[in-house]
């Protein structure tokens, strides 16, 4: 029951190429944001789209496979909850909330029917 705690799972489109990079340790790490839109009618019968962004991140191997996908990729992610905070040049404190993913699947596109793991 643990490991069902902070667990949370997304799909959508990558909002931006990924950016991998390499840290003066050698470890990877994979910054990009994920775009989850959803369309409903309004009271007037009119479609109503809206999108949420969310940023993600990966590690490691994981961070390899999330750079590898273009800008617009359809995919699945799940990972975890990660809050931080900051203060920005004017002194300010920002937060942010960041998706730590250990899990990616590209989905099926018009061309594909099935998810593929990496």
């Amino acid at each position: 029951m643990n490991r069902m705690t902070n667990t949370v799972s997304l799909a959508g489109n990558l909002g931006q190429a990924p950016e991998l990079k390499t840290l003066a340790s050698g470890r990877k790490v994979c910054n990009a944001s994920i775009a989850i839109s959803e369309r409903y009618l309004n009271k007037e019968g009119e479609t109503v789209e809206n999108t949420d962004w969310h940023r993600i991140v990966a590690w490691g191997k994981t961070a390899e496979i999330l750079a590898s996908q273009p800008k617009g990729a359809r995919v699945l992610v799940s990972g975890k909850l990660k809050n931080s905070s900051y203060e920005d040049k004017d002194g300010n404190k920002r937060y942010n909330t960041d998706i730590v993913i250990n899990e990616i699947y590209a989905l099926a596109t018009a061309a594909k029917k099935e998810a593929v793991p990496f």
